[in-house]
Order: structure tokens, then C-alpha cells, then sequence
């Protein structure tokens, strides 16, 4: 149920202006108040002491809860809990994160209020909010939530801790606690809330691939080559791939013990790496079936390195454009198909000449289209081994390459795990 229809209920059982409801009830969905929480107050501004229209928190299994409760009693054990600072309402606020299982499912919640929480922890909570984030359920646990031990731990399915490998994690996850290498490293100053931060980022692998981090909080047990525990990390998305976040609140243990990062990234179908929603390192086969416009040779803002249009950059307006070489090409492996993204240097290998040749191809023909033709001649209709960062947004899926070669592969094996993945 979206924010108008729940003005127009309550609106209508409390027999008040609707656009007034819906401008209250606005404002405070806007501060991070339950739906259901804020009905309530609604409620009881508008003089009925219900407050709720129906008595007090339904009782719920985890698997059972859904974005449109309002405000819910469940029993379940604390896999995970970990402190973060956010910035609310102009101040910072320490708050608590992470998951909560019983059989039936798994809960995100975040916990405004010092409850204690640890993992292992059983508890009930009573009053706690709903909320959905990324469309899926979260809890909130505030002032007017009770938290309450209980001794009839229910059995989870789940492990408790937050231990998890690089490939496991995904944006949105919260207190996980990660086994690493740092395979890259790099100080850097930013413009943070709070003015110029020193930073450190990078890239830290493990045997099941590899992620960029940013470590907010620089702790000299973070150095290239480093083998390292990181507990109560986040994750959450920058440029369209997972991120591990290492706050203040993070742990950072050496580790006396080598920690085995392969060469080889992952290999996935198109299908299923676009349905993740964004990976740093990953491996695609696939028939290249077009080259798209806007590839070959172009030019770029000599400020921003944005594609110039007819001498024009979106952001610096009118610029005398550098010469480039691009390519965008469809891959497809009868999963799904991606973008795939050729910069200057691979552009070259495929193209077989630099910058400089194909200004001389383009002038012979009088068609700066000419040299995406010739690309187009060379690689369509093959297929193509393809490693790089795969983000997905509200316009398509994008792999930018960092290797890019024929494929080798049988074309009778392949097709034979193909047919057997579809089977399963």
C-alpha cells in the first residue's frame, strides 16, 4: 500500500481533511517513522485513542512479515548486530544493525535505541516497526519497542556471526565480518560531511573473488598485501558494484595466516550476473552480436573525460574535444545479454592501430564513422571471453573490461552445460 492510500484510510476512519493526513503523515515517513508508527501518532493527534484501530502489534514469524504491517511482535535470534554513525536529522546517531532469524526467514532491522543486542542473542521484540527498504521488509527498533530475553532459543537454519566470503556479500548487507588480503591500497583526501577526510581504498581479495573497499577510519593493519579479519564491515553499492565499508566501528585484526587469492575471476552466465545486480570481477562468454553507436573513434571533455556530442560536453557546454578510441558491443550468451565496454587500450588490440590510425581512416573516408565499421567487421558474429566490473542500473547492464579475448572454448562442451543448466 503506498503513502496515499494509507492518507486516505486513516483520512476516512478518522473523518479529517485527507491532504492534511497525507501532509502529516508525510512528514513523518520523511523522518524515518514507521508507516505504522506514524498512523498511530496520527491517531492519536486526531483525538482516537485507539490509536491503531484495532488493538495492539500482531504477532508474526519473521517469513510472514511484509512491507505494509505496521507494527509487529516477533521472537527470533540475533545473527548479527554491529554499530555504524549516520548522520539524522543534522546531528550524528550511533545505531545498531543486522540480522534477525527464526525458522521461517530472515529480517533485516536497525536499532535506534542501546538495546544490548548481541549475536546469539534470543529475544522478543514487541512494537517493533515495519519499513521496506529496497523493496523488502526491515525492522525498526525504537523507543517505544520492548526487547526481552527469551529461554526457548528458536532453532535457525542460519549461521550466526556475519561470517561470509567476498562473493556472498551484497549491497545492503550489514555487521559481516570477512577473512582477507589486501590486494591494493591508496590514501586519498575527499570532501566528507565534515570537510576534507583522509581515507584509504582499494581492493581486498579472497578465494572467492575480490571487492573495492573504502576504510573511513584508517587503521595501519590496512596496508597492500596485508592479511587481514575485518568484523562489522558494510556494504553498500558505488559505482553500480558491492563496496566493503570499514567504519569506526569496525574491527581489524592481522592475521598470522596467508590468505589464497585465485587469478581467475568467477565465471557466470550473463543471466545471472545481471540478476545479482552488480559484480566487481567477473568472467563472461558470450557471442558479440552488435557494436553499438558512440563507439570507435570519439572525443571527450578534455575537463571531465565525459563523450563530447557535436562539440559538446553536458556538463562544460562548448570544449574543443580529445580523441579517443571506445567500444560498446552487445554480449550475448543466450542468458541474458550486457554491454560491454572497450576502453582506449583494448580498443586498440581489437581495432589493430592507435588514436593517430584511426584519424587517418577517418579523414581517408571522410566518415568518422569508418573506424566503428571496421571494429564491427572484426569482432561481430564471434565469440569472446570478456573479465571486468559488471553494474547493473535503471538503463541496462554494463560490463567494463579489463581483459578481452577470443574464446577457446569447445563449442560442444559449452553447449552441452548450457543445455544441462537449463534442465535443472
Amino acid at each position: 500500500m503506498d503513502l496515499d492510500s494509507h492518507a486516505e484510510d486513516l483520512a476516512s476512519d478518522l473523518g479529517v481533511d485527507n491532504e492534511e493526513v497525507k501532509r502529516d503523515l508525510q512528514n513523518l515517513v520523511e523522518y524515518s517513522v514507521p508507516i505504522g508508527e506514524a498512523k498511530q501518532s496520527l491517531r492519536r493527534k486526531y483525538g482516537d485513542e485507539s490509536a491503531g484501530g484495532g488493538g495492539g502489534p500482531t504477532s508474526k514469524a519473521i517469513g510472514e512479515i511484509s512491507p505494509d504491517d505496521g507494527n509487529v511482535t516477533v521472537t527470533g535470534v540475533v545473527l548479527t548486530a554491529g554499530e555504524r554513525s549516520i548522520r539524522y536529522q543534522g546531528s550524528d546517531h550511533v545505531i545498531v544493525e543486522g540480522e534477525l532469524a527464526d525458522e521461517s526467514g530472515v529480517i533485516d532491522y536497525t536499532a535506534w535505541e542501546d538495546f544490548g543486542l548481541e549475536p546469539g542473542d534470543a529475544i522478543t521484540a514487541g512494537n517493533a516497526g515495519v519499513r521496506e527498504w529496497d523493496g523488502e521488509p526491515e525492522l525498526n527498533l525504537g523507543e517505544h519497542t520492548s526487547i526481552s530475553a527469551v529461554d526457548d532459543s528458536p532453532e535457525v537454519p542460519y549461521e550466526i556471526g556475519g561470517e561470509s566470503s567476498l562473493a556472498d556479500l551484497r549491497t545492503g548487507d550489514r555487521a559481516a565480518t570477512v577473512d582477507v588480503r589486501v590486494l591494493e591500497c591508496e590514501e586519498r583526501t575527499i570532501d566528507g560531511r565534515d570537510g576534507e577526510t583522509e581515507i584509504l581504498s582499494g581492493v581486498l581479495g579472497d578465494e572467492s573473488g575480490r571487492l573495492p573497499f573504502t576504510n573511513w577510519d584508517p587503521q595501519p593493519e590496512i596496508e597492500e598485501g596485508a592479511a587481514v579479519r575485518l568484523e562489522n564491515v558494510y556494504v553498500r553499492e558505488f559505482r553500480g558494484v558491492p563496496e566493503v565499508n570499514v567504519s569506526e566501528f569496525s574491527d581489524v585484526t592481522a592475521l598470522d595466516r596467508e590468505i589464497d587469492v585465485g587469478d581467475d575471476a568467477p565465471r557466470m552466465g550473463v543471466g545471472e550476473a545481471v540478476a545479482t545486480g552488480g559484480v566487481y570481477d567477473v568472467e563472461l562468454v558470450g557471442n558479440l552480436i552488435a557494436v553499438r553507436d558512440g563507439s570507435g573513434l570519439i572525443q571527450r571533455c578534455p575537463e571531465c573525460r565525459r563523450v563530447v556530442q557535436k562539440g559538446q560536453c553536458r556538463t562544460h557546454g562548448e570544449v574543443d574535444g580529445e580523441d579517443d578510441l571506445r567500444v560498446k558491443a552487445i554480449l550475448d550468451d543466450g542468458t541474458g545479454t550486457v554491454t560491454v565496454v572497450l576502453d582506449e587500450g583494448l580498443t586498440e588490440q581489437v581495432y589493430g592501430g592507435d588514436v593517430d590510425d584511426a584519424r587517418e581512416e577517418a579523414r581517408d573516408a571522410m566518415d568518422q564513422e569508418a573506424v566503428a565499421d571496421t571494429i564491427r567487421e572484426r569482432i561481430v558474429g564471434r565469440e569472446f571471453r570478456v573479465r571486468g566490473h559488471l553494474s547493473v542500473d535503471e538503463y541496462g547492464a554494463n560490463h567494463d573490461a579489463v581483459s578481452f579475448a577470443e574464446s577457446d572454448d569447445d563449442p560442444a562442451d559449452r553447449a552441452e552445460n548450457f543445455l544441462a543448466e537449463v534442465a535443472r
